[in-house]
Order: structure tokens, then C-alpha cells, then sequence
């Protein structure tokens, strides 16, 4: 984690220092500045454990709530996976508010603890004699408030930036949190190897099973983060220039520190930037939810091929936005993040143009009294599929392809598989640009001022749309197909640009905006 600030740390602190500049005499001390570095990058990790706590146990959460409560269904699932999003919904504004006014130590411990007691209610959730799909859910809820100090991690490093060190700074938080999604997945299956089985220690009644091992790591994990946070994590806060600024968070004042300005900060400005990553993760959360459905539906996968061919695409997606995040430090000293945030927004919306149905190929038919596994129209997409197959899926009895009872399946043509990995990559180029440069616009346009509140509603309305999308799209997409689904997105995609558009010139540091800095 430590090696994606290096880059940072190298940049001038306050920019060009030229005699005669009012920078010249500004010297930020060695000991401040390596402090203030270590700060950051124990959030950087603070931030990965964050993301590897909400994917560890993604892939074996159904199998697990389905061994210890037999009356869970899919339905259920569903609230035990959107409790996480609910929770940090609701905690991101609270610890935003707590941060501004305390060391924000405070939240970000406090949050962390939570997150250990609800892995370890997590482990016990096979104990209860009854209702044990509801303290699973509780579990999963409470590590999702827990995860509502990304906030506090992210206003904490606006804070501690210049406006030359911010971009950079965001986009190495956004890649600790993409790969902690990455490798998430990759722990949970390294603890497959220990079984469903596993061993009980009886004295505390803890199962230790490939379920239970990933939480348990997790637990370990914050309790570790807590005393890394205790022993290095220092207040610091500088100004748009770099300059050491008084806060309340702070715990020893300094002579050399700079008053907080007073301006006011352009509201229009903050509600557009909400809405804009409200719909950049909307759309994202909506794309992650269909694809599983899409590729049986199009393709004739199994669950088995689903799961594996999927995984492995979005596992990819994951790879490509880390090397977009650390790309972006760079191009946005380019061509500036207003143009970045627009062009990704392009990006997404040739995404889903290229994925919409064209053709006069249709997708096999699942008909409810017909396993039929051969593939009618055969493209160079289901050659690929072909070879894929393992003998023993070719004589599975499962059925596949798409289901009779979407009607849409028997006139709309299938998406070939040039589309979708196509439209894959461009998304996956999409996403991360848009999700850093939202970001960065937002913690520049607040200034030097606390932001710990307006981090908190930023969280919050991601963890909103991560609710919202995947209701939205698994709607459209089952009652009208992917027709529809996507056409509709391209065109909120296309309100979203007109909105930029809109704000674009308002969309500006608060100290460019005050007159302080020059653009």
C-alpha cells in the first residue's frame, strides 16, 4: 500500500517556487511532511481492509445462509447483500459530522471496532437455535455502518492535500479500494481449502470453516489497522496550497499555521457533483448485477460457467481500473478533471450503445419442458463457449440458455460475445475515471473547509445508488429485456453529460474560485 503514495511524494508540495511568489517562503518542515505522508497511507490501508471486509465473504454468503437457516430464500439474500450498502448509507454522514469536529481518530476507531464485533457476530451466526438468517443480516448491516468511515478516509486526505497533491492522492485511495474488491474474492477462495466442515474449537462453540476463516481474518485485520491508526495516524490539515491550517481536529497548534477562509462554498456546484456520482455508481452497480443473468441468458452458461467465466471477467475489470487509477495521476496534469469526468462519461455511454441487441441471431430458448443443450446458430462467440465446456457440463441436465417465460427471449437478438467484452473494457475504462475525478472535483470545490459532512452524503449517495441499480436494472431487464435496459441507460447517461455541461464551468477549486490560485 505504502508504494502508491511514492508518486505523490515526490510532487512539488506547493508548486513552483519562483522568487518574488508568495509560496517562497513557505517551507513545510521534514518531519511534518514525512508524518503527514505516513497519515495518508495508513488510510490508503484503512481503506483496502475496508473493501476486502465487504467482498471476502461475497461469494459464499448464499451457500452459508443456506446451511444454517433452511427458510432463507433468494429474496433474502438480496436483503443480507443490500444491508451493507444500507448501513453505510446511514453511518457515512454521521462519522462525516463526528470528523469535523473531533480527531477523527475517534470515528475512524470506532467504525473499525464495529466492523471486528460484526465479523465475530458474523462467525457465530450458526449458534442460535432459530432466526439465524436475521443475525446475518445484522452481521452484515453493522460491517456495512462500520464502512461508513470511507468517509472520514476520504475528507481526511482532501484535507491533508494541496490541490497539486489531491488528484494523485484520490486516485491512490480509489485503487486501494479496487483492489481490495479483487482480492477479496481471491482470500475467500484460499479458505475454500479448509471445507464446510472445518474445525470447532468447543470451549467458545467457533466453527473455523471456509466460511467463518475469511471473517475471522478480517477481524484480525481491523484489530491491527486500530493499533496502526493509534500509533502512527497524526492530525494534519493544509490549505489549497499546502499550507498548514488551524482545525479542531488538530492536537498541538502551531504559530506557522494559516486561518481557515470564510467563502462560501458554491452549493450548485456540490449538489451536481452528488448527482453525477450518484449515477457514474448507479450505472456501475446496475452492469456488475446484470451480467450474470445476461451471459446464461445470451450464451447458454451454467451457474458453474457463470460463476467462473464472470468472475474472471470482473476480475479483470478490477486489474484494468488499479492501471487506469494510477494512468489518471497522470493525464489529469494533462488535460485537466472536468475533461476526464467527460470523457469517461462518453466512454460508459459507448459501452452500452455497443451492448445493445442488433442482428438477426436469437438467443437459445430455455423451454420449461425441453433440456436441449446444442446451440442452433453457431458464432466464433459460442465456439469459444464450446471449447470452455468441461465433459461433464456437456452432459449436464441443468437447463440453459434463455427463458420462455421472459417473452422478450423469442424476438429480441442476442448480444454476441465481441459485444459484451467490448462493452466490458470500455465501461471498465468508464468507471474508474469517472469515480476518481467525481471524487477529486468534489474535495476541491469544498476547499480547505471540514468536510467531513459533505464526504458523508457523497458516501452515502454511492451507497444508494448501489441499492437502487441493481433493483432497477433486474425490473427493466426481466419484464422488457436488454433492449430496453440499456437503452434507458444510455439515455440517463446522456442527461448526466447534458448535466455536466450544465456545471461544467462551475466545477472549480475553491480557492481558482475565490481568486486565490490561478486555474
Amino acid at each position: 500500500m505504502a508504494s502508491l503514495g511514492v508518486d505523490s511524494e515526490q510532487e512539488p508540495l506547493l508548486g513552483d517556487r519562483t522568487p518574488g511568489s508568495r509560496e517562497w517562503d513557505i517551507i513545510e518542515t521534514e518531519e511534518h511532511y514525512k508524518s503527514r505522508w505516513r497519515s495518508i497511507r495508513i488510510l490508503y490501508l484503512t481503506m483496502f481492509l475496508s473493501s476486502v471486509g465487504f467482498s471476502i465473504v461475497i461469494m459464499s454468503i448464499w451457500p452459508y445462509l443456506q446451511k444454517i437457516d433452511q427458510t432463507a430464500d433468494a429474496s433474502f439474500l438480496g436483503w443480507v447483500i443490500a444491508s451493507y450498502s444500507l448501513g453505510q448509507m446511514v453511518a457515512s454522514p454521521i462519522f462525516g459530522l463526528w470528523s469535523n469536529y473531533r480527531p477523527r481518530k475517534e470515528p475512524l476507531i470506532v467504525s473499525i471496532f464495529i466492523s471486528v464485533a460484526a465479523n465475530c457476530l458474523y462467525a457465530y451466526v450458526h449458534v442460535p437455535a432459530s432466526h439465524n438468517k436475521y443475525y446475518m443480516l445484522a452481521a452484515r448491516g453493522l460491517v456495512g455502518f462500520g464502512a461508513g468511515n470511507v468517509a472520514v478516509i476520504r475528507s481526511y486526505i482532501a484535507g491533508a492535500t494541496s490541490l497539486q497533491e489531491r488528484t494523485s492522492s484520490m486516485a491512490n485511495t480509489s485503487a486501494c479500494q479496487a483492489l481490495g474488491f479483487i482480492l477479496g474474492p481471491v482470500f475467500q477462495t484460499c479458505f475454500a481449502l479448509i471445507g464446510e466442515k472445518g474445525v470447532t474449537w468447543d470451549v467458545i462453540k467457533l466453527q473455523i470453516n471456509m466460511y467463518t476463516a475469511p471473517v475471522l481474518l478480517g477481524a484480525f485485520l481491523g484489530i491491527l489497522n486500530i493499533i496502526l491508526i493509534l500509533t502512527i495516524l497524526r492530525e494534519h490539515r493544509v490549505d489549497d496550497s499546502g499550507r498548514q491550517c488551524k482545525n479542531i481536529n488538530f492536537e498541538e497548534a502551531s504559530t506557522d499555521e494559516v486561518q481557515v477562509p470564510q467563502e462560501n462554498i458554491d452549493q450548485v456546484a456540490v449538489v451536481a457533483t452528488n448527482i453525477l456520482f450518484f449515477v457514474i455508481l448507479f450505472i456501475f452497480a446496475l452492469f456488475e448485477t446484470i451480467v450474470t443473468p445476461l451471459t446464461m441468458d445470451m450464451y447458454a452458461w451454467t451457474r458453474e460457467q457463470a460463476v467462473l467465466y464472470d468472475g474472471i471477467i470482473l476480475a479483470a475489470l478490477g486489474v484494468e481500473a488499479v492501471i487506469i487509477f494510477m494512468g489518471i495521476k497522470l493525464l489529469s496534469k494533462k488535460i485537466g478533471e472536468r475533461a476526464l469526468l467527460l470523457g469517461g462519461l462518453i466512454i460508459i455511454w459507448v459501452g452500452f450503445f455497443v451492448l445493445l441487441p442488433w442482428g438477426n441471431q436469437f438467443p437459445k430458448i430455455q423451454w420449461e419442458d425441453l433440456h436441449n443443450n446444442s446451440i442452433p446458430n453457431t458464432t466464433f462467440g459460442e465456439i469459444i463457449i464450446t471449447l470452455w465446456k468441461s465433459p461433464r457440463e456437456d452432459h449436464s441436465e441443468e437447463p440453459t440458455g434463455c427463458p420462455v417465460e421472459q417473452a422478450w427471449c423469442l424476438y429480441t437478438p442476442m448480444i454476441h460475445l465481441a459485444q459484451f467484452l467490448i462493452s466490458a473494457v470500455l465501461i471498465g475504462i468508464g468507471y474508474p475515471s469517472c469515480n476518481v475525478m467525481s471524487y477529486t472535483l468534489y474535495s476541491k470545490i469544498l476547499g480547505p473547509n471540514p468536510q467531513g459532512v459533505y464526504m458523508g452524503w457523497l458516501t452515502a449517495s454511492g451507497s444508494a445508488a448501489r441499492i437502487l441499480g441493481p433493483v432497477f436494472i433486474s425490473q427493466v431487464y426481466t419484464a422488457w429485456g436488454p433492449r430496453w435496459a440499456f437503452s434507458l441507460v444510455c439515455g440517463m447517461v446522456v442527461l448526466t453529460i447534458t448535466l455536466l455541461g450544465v456545471v461544467y464551468r462551475r466545477l472549480i477549486a475553491f480557492s481558482v474560485r475565490h481568486g486565490r490560485i490561478q486555474e
